[in-house]
């Protein structure tokens, strides 16, 4: 027996010293140490030594054990160091090689515009108020005085979830989310931004798009202060050489109602294939708060006035960035949106 554990420590210090890998060196720490191990086999085999030969060979086993073990560990850290280093090795920087360029992301074209309505208007003292993309049939039409009948649901009844819930087709319900939360405090003095949807898809319009309404409620607000407050906004966001008109229109949440111009971009008001001949592009709808949404709301017709806008986002762009086709905003083509950096 003291001759097999001779053989079976050279044998295994051998192989110890062999392995080039963690998962060899378990494997044969199991062989020669584990319960199964030969080395614990050999022991379990004691009893059938001589009586006078069991304690040295005991002992010999034992200091057979100690040796492997620390053999093992010593094994393992220099394969754990070796790991490292070409862990380092592979990670390592060169610092002679040229740097690699860092591509950096960029705003989208709509985030830009939107970001500069906001600009403008808080400026003049608006603040910003947003309100659920799922909308209630409430206030989406009726609280806008547009009841269940109304005829101008038909332009904007759009994708209705139930009965009585639907994707909102206008931010405007975050004006009357407003008025009823800040009522009878004045003034109120908002822009609400956000995505809205409607059943459309062309080169000019698209299921989802962006909108920016403002709403203004104090008491003698005018008609003039609506169109102050728009010439201001377009010369800020197109030139200050830029006009504005105004022509008479129709929405069943202002009265009186107009569609807002602007003098072409393109030509200077001067006519062109852009603005059909005749100077001018429409950049917005506007009005005087009507007094039937004004009640609703919790504040007095009688008492105060107001006047509400609500503009595309994408249209804004398109008029300020010369682009033809609305869809170029949605088609993640890095060729156009890199024209934007």
């Amino acid at each position: 027996m003291l001759n097999r554990l001779k053989e079976l420590e050279d044998e295994a210090r051998e192989k110890i010293e062999g392995v080039s890998s963690l998962d060899e060196l378990k494997t044969l720490k199991v062989r020669y140490l584990g319960k199964k191990g030969e080395l614990t086999a050999l022991l379990r085999s004691l009893g059938s030594a001589p009586p006078e030969e069991r304690p040295v060979i005991g002992k010999k086993a034992n200091e057979l054990r100690e040796l492997l073990e620390r053999a093992i560990e010593s094994k393992e850290q220099t394969l754990r160091d070796l790991q490292k280093k070409d862990k380092w090795e592979q990670d390592r920087i060169d610092v002679t090689l040229p740097g690699r360029p860092v591509e950096l992301g960029q705003k989208h074209p709509l985030t830009m515009i939107n970001d500069e309505i906001k600009d403008i208007f808080l400026g003049l003292g608006f603040q910003i108020a947003y309100g659920p993309e799922i909308e209630t049939d409430y206030y989406n039409f009726e609280a806008l005085n547009m009841p269940e009948d109304h005829p101008a649901r038909d332009m904007q009844d759009s994708y209705y979830i139930t009965p009585q819930l639907l994707l909102r087709t206008h931010t405007s319900p975050v004006q009357i989310r407003a008025m009823e939360k800040q009522a009878p405090k004045l003034p109120v003095r908002i822009i609400a931004p956000g995505k809205v949807y409607r059943r459309d898809d062309d080169a000019t319009h698209s299921p989802m798009f962006h909108q920016c309404e403002g709403l203004v409620v104090d008491t003698d607000i005018t008609f003039a202060d609506l169109k102050g407050t728009l010439l201001l906004f377009a010369r800020e966001m197109f030139g200050p050489e830029q006009k504005i008109r105004l022509r008479p229109s129709y929405f069943p949440f202002t009265e009186p109602s107009a569609e807002v111009d602007i003098s072409c971009i393109m030509c200077g008001g001067l006519g062109c294939r852009v603005c059909s001949s005749t100077g001018w592009l429409e950049i917005l709808g506007s009005g005087m708060v009507h007094p039937n949404v004004l009640e609703v709301s919790g504040y007095d017709p009688r008492s105060v006035t107001g006047f509400a806008f609500g503009m595309g986002v994408e249209r804004i762009a398109m008029l300020k960035y010369g682009i033809g086709d609305l869809r170029h905003f949605f088609s993640n083509d890095l060729r156009f949106l890199k024209q934007f950096n």
